[in-house]
């Protein structure tokens, strides 16, 4: 797996935003990525030295388009200090 593909994408919101004030910055990662392949990632990617790294699983809401009841997919989350 590459670093590219470990890190998906910024997760942009207002939580993101005042986080990232406090110098931590939140990522989309891959579901089977580890703290450690995460840290490795972001240090490649942006020439920094991550100090620590929380990573969690953002389960799937419970949408419903009509009549047709469905869940969004879970998530990986990563917060990078």
């Amino acid at each position: 797996m590459t670093y590219e593909q470990i890190l998906i994408e910024p997760v942009l919101s207002e939580k993101a935003n005042s986080l990232r004030e406090e110098g931590k910055y939140v990522f989309k990662v891959d579901p089977s990525a580890t703290k450690i392949q995460i840290k490795e990632a972001v240090r490649r990617l942006f020439n920094v030295h991550p100090i620590s790294c929380t990573v969690m699983v953002v389960g799937g809401k419970p949408k419903r388009v009509r009549y047709r009841a469905g869940y969004t997919s879970s998530w990986k989350k990563a917060i990078v200090r």
